[in-house]
C-alpha cells in the first residue's frame, strides 16, 4: 500500500488529476479535423470542449459530499470506470452529436477522479504542507498538457482523431488498476449526516460564509477560466489563421505548457517559505502581465507567433503558482468537509471555464483577440480579487488560508 509522503502516492495522486488535461490536451490538434470529418462547423467541434467542462462542473458537485460520507475510494474507482466506458463511445462516435455527448459523460468520470484526489491530499496535509503537495502534484500533471498535445499531433498524423481516445482510456485503466490494487482508504472519520439534496445544499451555503474560501474561489475560477480561452480559441487561431500544421501547434501548446511547469516548480520551493498568500499575489501579477502583454502586442500590430507564445507562456506561469495553493488555501478550513470543499472549488472553476469557453467559441473570427482578451480580463480579475482580499487576511479563517 502507498504511504504519505511517499513520491509513489504524489505520482499517483498526480496521474489522477492529469486525467483532465489528458482528455482535453491530446486531442486539441484533431479539432479541425473531427469539423471536417464529421461535417461539423468550428462552434459546434468546440462544444466537445464546453460539453466536457459542463460534465466536469456537473460530476463535481455530487462526488465530494458522497466521499466524505462513503470513503474516497470506492468513488475514486467508480468515477474511473466511468472514464474509461465513456473514451469507448468517444472513440466509436458516429457524429459530432454523440461525440458531444460521450465528452460530457467522460468529464463525468474524470471529475470525480480529481475531487476525490485533492480531497485525499486534505486527508493527509493541511496550510502550506498541503499547498506543496498540490504544486509537486501539479509538477508531474503538467508534463500532461506539455506531452499530450505532442502524442495527440503524432496520433491524428498516423492513425486519425479517434486514437486520441483509444490512449486516454488506456491511461484510465492503469490509473484504475493503480488505484485498486494500491490506495488505501484515507478518510479517518466519515461524515455522520446522511447524504440529502438539503444536506448538501447547507454544507455549500456554509463554504461560501466563508470570506477565505470565497476569495479563493474567485481567484481559481478566473484564472482557469483563462486558461480554457487559450485552450478553446488556440487550435483555431494558431492553425487557421497562424497556419501552423496540427504537429506544430501541438509543439507550440507544448513550449506553453512548459510555463504551468516552471510555475508549479517555483511555488513548491517557496510556499512554504513564503506562505499561500504571498505566492498567490505573485502567481496573480504573472497572470495580468501576461494577458496585458499580448493585448499590447496585438494592439501595435505584431503578427509573429511569438507575440502569442511568449504572453501565455507567462500567464501559465502565473497559474501554476496561482492555482495549486489557492485550491489549498480554499480546502485549509474545512478538514472535515474536504471533500464538499472540493467539489464545490471544482464545480465553480469549471462552470467559469466553460461560460467563456463557448462565449470565446462565437469570438472566433480572422485575429487572435479571443485569446488575448479573455487572458487579459481573467488575469487582472484574479490579481483584483487576491488585492481586495489581503485587508480581510486578519480574520482567522482567511489568515489560516491565505497565509
Amino acid at each position: 500500500m502507498l504511504r504519505p509522503d511517499t513520491f509513489a502516492l504524489t505520482a499517483l495522486l498526480a496521474l489522477i488529476t492529469a486525467l483532465g488535461p489528458v482528455s482535453t490536451d491530446m486531442y486539441l490538434p484533431s479539432l479541425p479535423d473531427i469539423g471536417r470529418l464529421l461535417t461539423a462547423s468550428a462552434a459546434e467541434v468546440q462544444l466537445t470542449l464546453s460539453a466536457y467542462l459542463v460534465g466536469f462542473a456537473g460530476g463535481q458537485i455530487v462526488y465530494g459530499p458522497f466521499s466524505d460520507r462513503y470513503g474516497r475510494k470506492p468513488l475514486l474507482l467508480m468515477a474511473l470506470a466511468l472514464f474509461c466506458v465513456a473514451n469507448l463511445i468517444c472513440a466509436a462516435a458516429p457524429s459530432i452529436e454523440v461525440l458531444i455527448a460521450a465528452r460530457a459523460l467522460q468529464a463525468l468520470g474524470g471529475s470525480g477522479a480529481i475531487v476525490v484526489a485533492r480531497a485525499i491530499v486534505r486527508d493527509l496535509y493541511a496550510g502550506a504542507r498541503a499547498g506543496r503537495e498540490l504544486s509537486l502534484m501539479g509538477s508531474i500533471m503538467a508534463v500532461a498538457p506539455i506531452v499530450a498535445p505532442l502524442i495527440g499531433g503524432v496520433l491524428q498524423t498516423a492513425f486519425g482523431w479517434r486514437a486520441n481516445f483509444i490512449v486516454a482510456l488506456l491511461v484510465g485503466l492503469v490509473a484504475a488498476v493503480t488505484v485498486w490494487r494500491a490506495l488505501p482508504e484515507t478518510l479517518a472519520r466519515r461524515a455522520g449526516d446522511p447524504i440529502s439534496f438539503r444536506g448538501i445544499a447547507r454544507t455549500y451555503r456554509r463554504l461560501l460564509a466563508n470570506r477565505a474560501f470565497a476569495a479563493c474561489l474567485g481567484i481559481l475560477a478566473t484564472s482557469f477560466a483563462g486558461l480554457f480561452a487559450w485552450i478553446s480559441a488556440s487550435p483555431f487561431v494558431l492553425q487557421d489563421i497562424y497556419g501552423l500544421s496540427a504537429f506544430g501547434y501541438s509543439t507550440v501548446f507544448a513550449i506553453c505548457s512548459v510555463g504551468f511547469l516552471a510555475g508549479t516548480f517555483a511555488a513548491s520551493a517557496v510556499v512554504e517559505r513564503l506562505g499561500l498568500g504571498a505566492t498567490i499575489g505573485l502567481g496573480a501579477c504573472a497572470l495580468a502581465a501576461g494577458g496585458m502583454s499580448m493585448c499590447a502586442a496585438l494592439a501595435f500590430g505584431t503578427t509573429s507567433v511569438v507575440a502569442i507564445v511568449l504572453p501565455t507562456t507567462l500567464y501559465l506561469f502565473g497559474l501554476g503558482l496561482v492555482m495549486p495553493q489557492a485550491m489549498a488555501a480554499a480546502l485549509t478550513p474545512f478538514p472535515d468537509r474536504a471533500g464538499a470543499a472540493s467539489s464545490l472549488a471544482g464545480f465553480v472553476m469549471q462552470s467559469s471555464a466553460a461560460i467563456l469557453g463557448a462565449v470565446v467559441g462565437h469570438m472566433l473570427g480572422d485575429s487572435a483577440w479571443p485569446i488575448a482578451g479573455p487572458l487579459a480580463a481573467m488575469g487582472l480579475a484574479a490579481l483584483f480579487i487576491w488585492a481586495a482580499s489581503r485587508r480581510g487576511r486578519n480574520d482567522t479563517g482567511m489568515a489560516k488560508s491565505l497565509g
